[in-house]
């Protein structure tokens, strides 16, 4: 047995080795969110996901956006969160940094400086956005929520401060009083019919790869919307953890492509944006990631 001395010392370096265990756990879990792995941190300039705007196999992160109303020392103000079903009424928002003073500062990224999404809890009523934003940093838009329930807006935007650019997604829930109903999420499907159109895509989407997604619009050549053949945006059941995709410069054999990294297993539904003869049209499709 150890003289009393050396047991004293023995379980001094253990304390010691136990303290700086602990000290590197809590460094490991130090992200934005309680339990999170930290990520590496975004040089100055660079686009931050959930963007996924990388148009070649490998730049797309597998992050989501849009979980939280502040990140990045950036937070999304709504002036009200409450709407009547199937009443219009405008949404007005700003963007405040540390400072607590609205931001009015914004890149042009893909012909607008904000992308504002909205779907309900149960992954319908789809809608893409464009606010307009006043000189003292108030955004407005007109807003209708067709049906009772909870709703998620999505602020997809990039600030610009100081020629320093940091893309975001900042989320907030939106309510509509009355009786909520939810909607089955439809059943996985390649086809979605929309005005006339049966669009299709390819592609088998896997968490921790990013793997290419083809649509097609047959009978149509998509048409350049908001500087891009097409627009993904991706939203997974449950937390609503949010995706934004720019596809490639160029159709490939008419297909509009994208490359698409998931972040997890699970059900998603994916809300694709294009436009034939100057008409924006969006094309639905549930996906299971497995």
């Amino acid at each position: 047995m150890p003289a009393p001395t050396a047991r004293i010392a023995i379980l001094a370096a253990g304390l010691v080795v136990a303290l700086l265990g602990g000290f590197g756990l809590g460094r490991v879990t130090s992200g934005d969110e309680p339990g999170t792995m930290a990520g590496p941190p975004v040089a100055a300039g660079a686009e931050a996901s959930p963007h996924q705007h990388g148009t070649t196999a490998g730049q797309a992160t597998a992050d989501v956006g849009g979980l939280a109303v502040s990140s990045g020392g950036y937070t999304l103000v709504p002036e009200a969160t409450s709407f009547s079903a199937g009443q219009p009424r405008d949404f007005a928002f700003r963007v405040v940094g540390r400072d607590g003073r609205p931001v009015t500062t914004f890149a042009i990224v893909h012909d607008k400086p904000l992308h504002l999404i909205v779907v309900r809890r149960d992954l319908s009523g789809y809608q893409h956005l464009h606010p307009a934003m006043a000189t003292d940093g108030r955004w407005r838009v007109p807003l209708t929520l067709p049906a009772a329930g909870a709703w998620r807006a999505y602020a997809d935007f990039t600030v610009d401060v100081g020629g320093q650019q940091t893309a975001l997604t900042l989320g907030v829930d939106l309510s509509v009083t009355g009786d909520y109903a939810a909607r089955a999420l439809p059943v996985p499907a390649r086809d979605a019919a929309v005005a006339g159109f049966s669009v299709s895509y390819d592609g088998t989407p896997a968490p921790g790869a990013t793997q290419p997604l083809f649509f097609r619009v047959p009978g149509a050549t998509p048409e350049r919307y908001l500087g891009a053949y097409g627009h993904l945006v991706v939203v997974r059941e449950g937390d609503l953890g949010y995706v934004h995709v720019h596809p490639e410069d160029q159709l490939i054999d008419g297909a509009v492509k994208f490359w698409l990294a998931v972040p997890s297993t699970g059900r998603y539904r994916m809300y694709f944006d294009f436009q034939v003869a100057g008409k924006v049209h969006t094309a639905e499709f549930t996906l299971v990631v497995s």
